[in-house]
């Protein structure tokens, strides 16, 4: 696994064309390999412009790989973007992945059935004027929203359970226990290069911010993720007390978040309201 996080865990963000229009985000990360897995497959980075997680895939060394690839170009791309205040471009993540994707097939080449990643994540934008927040997705890892005491799901999973449930067949509470739970539909990765899932959030001070791989889920329902969200404390401790809960639950997978505070945002229209769904990949993909 890949852990790529920053020392320093606060950051204001603003574009020189509107100083006034201020950011401020502090992140924790946490992960555990669980009870059950020899080893951990999981990657994050919370570094400055980018927040994400993501779940190998593959068997060992595959699913190693494919984490740290993903995890890595975001890295690259942030550190390109260190001269314009850690703001990515609207592309920026989407060209990350798609390199990603080419570093996966390259690195599997010859391994029976390749390897590939869960990836989700957000990171800081410019959009309309002011820094925002894109949220992207691949795969079951997801984005959990906390505000006024309450818990969304902002990503979709792309998995078998989840169409079920798209057509009525199961219910979100069935889903999360059916023997197929694990079985996605889309992921970084296995020769080709799948559509990514990117929406536009706008923020507002004291929105909460959970990236987490499905480790989590898998042990906690939302209702205690809820709870652990909103006890006060720091992003850190968060991060902390969200993974040993998972692994004190039975911990039959990796375990990994990255929880991200919003402590001051831009004044803008919109914002607060539900995400912009969606942004085109069209001239990347």
């Amino acid at each position: 696994m890949t852990e790529i996080v920053s020392r320093r865990r606060s950051r204001t963000f603003s574009l020189p064309g509107a100083p006034e229009q201020v950011l401020e985000l502090v992140w924790g990360a946490a992960t555990d390999v669980g009870l059950r897995r020899a080893q951990n497959e999981d990657s994050v980075i919370a570094v400055p412009g980018v927040y994400a997680v993501a779940d190998g895939l593959g068997g060992h060394a595959a699913g190693d790989v494919a984490s740290d690839a993903a995890v890595t170009r975001l890295e690259q791309k942030a550190r390109t973007r260190l001269r314009r205040g850690a703001i990515f471009g609207a592309q920026d993540v989407a060209e990350a992945l798609v390199a990603a994707g080419e570093d996966i097939a390259h690195a599997t080449r010859g391994v029976p059935y390749g390897g590939g990643t869960t990836v989700t994540g957000i990171a800081v934008v410019e959009h309309e004027g002011a820094p925002a927040l894109q949220v992207f997705n691949l795969g079951d890892s997801r984005v959990y929203l906390f505000r006024d005491h309450a818990v969304e799901q902002l990503t979709i999973d792309h998995s078998y359970v989840q169409e079920l449930v798209d057509i009525g067949q199961l219910t979100p509470e069935e889903a999360e226990v059916h023997p197929d739970a694990n079985i996605i539909t889309r992921a970084l990765g296995f020769g080709e290069m799948p559509e990514i899932d990117r929406w536009i959030l706008q923020p507002t001070a004291g929105m909460r911010l959970l990236v987490c791989s499905d480790g989590l889920p898998r042990e906690l329902t939302n209702s205690t993720i809820g709870v652990l969200l909103g006890v006060g404390s720091s992003a850190e401790e968060t991060a902390r007390s969200l993974v040993n809960a998972a692994v004190g639950a039975g911990g039959r997978d990796n375990v990994t978040v990255a929880v991200v505070d919003v402590i001051q945002a831009p004044q803008v229209s919109g914002a607060g309201g539900e995400p912009m769904r969606s942004l085109s990949d069209t001239g990347v993909l």
